[in-house]
């Protein structure tokens, strides 16, 4: 039994409640993404490879003082988020422009992958519940999972952009309207909720991207020319004012679906 446990405190959820803040900071937070990776890569200079490389141990250490504390820490859970949403935008460039699969094969195959990782989480944990990661293994299965979703997002949203050529603004009002249809299914139809929160939070990201385009792009390819490392800057640092604001009022949670503490003694 853990001291936790002994001196009578449940176990804190390790990640934030869905709320508007949520929401609004992960959609900055794949718009922050996809342009940064851009800059990073092409700006810079320093290709997808490097680039790929450099972010990939900066997410493993950001991922690592995630997981040392055992609570939600706004600021330790976002920056694991920016962190993971430029990620995952890499490894989705890299298998198309540096291995040359096709952006059909990828958005097949990153379906496969996070359908099989929340298969392996539902039969491991009987749940796949957000509001219940308070084990590292909850905890590694739910990041592995939003791997895959910004990778994901990523694909599907470049598939559709380029088959359809609908140009930046137009494909970001689509996926917007996906989104509305998941919250109309959702607050109206009955979808489930955790169906609903990551079919949310798979589109979010071809939003965000189409959003980030539209203001870095130049305004000969039908963006409004703010460049990467300005529109980059901007959403940086609107998340941080909204993750300072959120912190002092952080608190550990814990669903009501949560299992007895013998259960969570037993893991």
């Amino acid at each position: 039994m853990t001291n936790a446990i002994r001196a009578g405190h449940e176990p804190a959820n390790r990640v934030p409640n869905v709320t508007v803040d949520f929401w609004l900071i992960k959609l900055m937070a794949v718009t922050m993404g996809e342009t940064a990776a851009d800059y990073l890569a092409v700006n810079l200079g320093l290709g997808l490879t490097v680039t790929s490389m450099i972010m990939s141990a900066i997410l493993a250490v950001a991922i690592a003082i995630q997981f040392s504390m055992k609570r939600y820490v706004p600021s330790a859970y976002w920056a694991a988020v920016v962190l993971i949403s430029i990620v995952g935008t890499l490894v989705t460039d890299n298998l198309v422009d540096n291995f040359g699969v096709p952006l059909d094969v990828t958005t097949i195959g990153f379906s496969i992958a996070l359908f099989l990782t929340f298969l392996g989480w539902y039969a491991l944990e009987r749940t796949l519940s957000i509001h219940t990661i308070f084990t590292t293994r909850r905890e590694a299965l739910y990041w592995l999972a939003i791997l895959f979703t910004f990778a994901l997002g990523t694909a599907a949203g470049d598939l559709i952009a380029e088959r359809m050529e609908l140009g930046y603004l137009s494909t970001a009002l689509l996926f917007a309207g996906v989104i509305a249809a998941i919250a109309l299914a959702y607050y109206r139809g009955g979808m489930n909720a955790i169906l609903a929160f990551w079919l949310a939070y798979i589109v979010t990201r071809p939003l965000g991207a189409s959003l980030g385009d539209l203001l870095s792009q130049p305004v000969e390819y039908g963006g409004l020319g703010f460049g990467t490392i300005y529109t980059s800057l901007l959403f940086l640092g609107a998340i941080v004012v909204i993750v300072t604001y959120m912190t002092p009022s952080a608190r550990p949670e814990r669903d009501e679906d949560s299992p007895s503490r013998e259960a969570i003694d037993r893991r």
